[in-house]
């Protein structure tokens, strides 16, 4: 069965190309729109619908050229259905209907973070079922069982901004440009990360979720006492050191509790944050010390794109949990539970990690 994955949820324009019998990526292609968006500070929603509605068709002509496979060969369209911005939703919707309908074949509409969810699986060292999964991706930060593909438990959520937000916020604080996450990071190899101290929220609260609004006023406050003559490079660096560790440490924490509580030993770290090499280091060496293992996706596959929008449709229908429709009439869903694609399984569980 062959999927073809369009990804057009944010401000990336992904296709590929999935051979679910082979179980490999044929190819993929990715359009990122961060140049565009830098100059404005961040994503500019009628932009970034604008450019997905020029991206889309040459990327695909592009993939199916790479792969050397007529369109005629695809059997089933993927395609991003949520959640994400309204505009940008509707554009790849819109494209991947189109051409189902010429086709005559079915389609199947995916959750963007299952997603990322279910990337790591592209690796060639995958993660075996169970495991829990710490999805950190743009407003997001997520710890969840997952049992199988759709059978996904809630074990903890951030309660206001998530660890992408506050870094992007933070970044903006420091003067950065966008995307500002990768940008503190990369300013941060440079700081001393006990130069000043900052909160770790609700690292001690008994639960597995997360909160990270109040680190981001934390750093606010340190920057107005500084002043702009105080602020120097240096000044910046040590902010932008002591803000990442205080965000790792909290992800690490909860990360190791939610194993505890579950009694698994498999933890998988999936979306944009996933790429961040300071969590990735001390991710590893925490699991590692507890003779754990801590799988991550490629770099390449925490971004935004279309291959995880592939897998995870050729996944959803080999496991029977849906059926690809050709009904050709569409809609979307900006907003969207992960937790609801399984049932009455997937329930938010109320976890006192204290007791784990």
């Amino acid at each position: 069965m062959l999927v073809l994955g369009i990804e057009s949820s944010c401000d990336e324009t992904g296709v590929a190309l999935y051979d679910s019998r082979a179980r490999r990526l044929l190819a993929h292609g990715l359009h990122s729109q961060v140049a565009m968006h830098e100059a404005y500070g961040g994503v500019v929603p009628e932009l970034a619908s604008r450019d997905h509605i020029q991206r889309t068709l040459p990327l695909l002509e592009e993939v199916l050229q790479r792969a050397q496979c007529d369109k005629a060969a695809l059997d089933v369209i993927a395609y991003t259905q949520g959640p994400g911005l309204a505009g940008a939703l509707l554009v790849g919707t819109g494209i991947a209907h189109g051409i189902a309908y010429a086709l005559g074949r079915p389609l199947i509409g995916i959750h963007h973070l299952e997603g990322h969810l279910l990337s790591p699986l592209l690796s060639d060292d995958p993660p075996p079922f169970p495991f829990v999964a710490l999805l950190v991706s743009g407003g997001h930060t997520q710890l969840m069982r997952v049992d199988g593909v759709g059978r996904y438990r809630l074990l903890g959520e951030t309660l206001d901004d998530a660890a992408g937000e506050a870094f992007d916020k933070t970044a903006k604080l420091l003067g950065l440009p966008y995307p500002g996450g990768p940008a503190l990071a990369r300013l941060a190899e440079s700081g001393d990360a006990g130069a000043l101290t900052l909160p770790r929220p609700m690292l001690h609260s008994g639960t597995l979720d997360f909160s990270f609004s109040g680190l981001k006023t934390a750093v606010l406050t340190a920057v107005q006492k500084r002043g702009h003559a105080g602020l120097d490079d240096q000044a910046r660096a040590d902010i932008a050191a002591a803000f990442q560790e205080a965000i790792v440490e909290v992800l690490v924490a909860k990360s190791l509790a939610a194993l505890q509580h579950t009694g698994l030993d498999r933890l998988v770290v999936a979306g944009g944050v996933g790429a961040n090499q300071r969590l990735r280091s001390a991710l590893g060496a925490a699991l590692a010390k507890r003779r754990q293992r801590c799988y991550f996706p490629e770099l390449e596959w925490c971004t935004d794109n279309g291959a995880m929008i592939a897998l995870a449709g050729a996944l959803r229908l080999e496991s029977g949990i849906e059926r690809a429709t050709t009904h050709y009439g569409f809609s979307i869903r900006p907003r969207w539970d992960l937790e609801s694609l399984g049932g009455p399984e997937s329930v938010h569980e109320s976890v006192d990690a204290r007791r784990s």
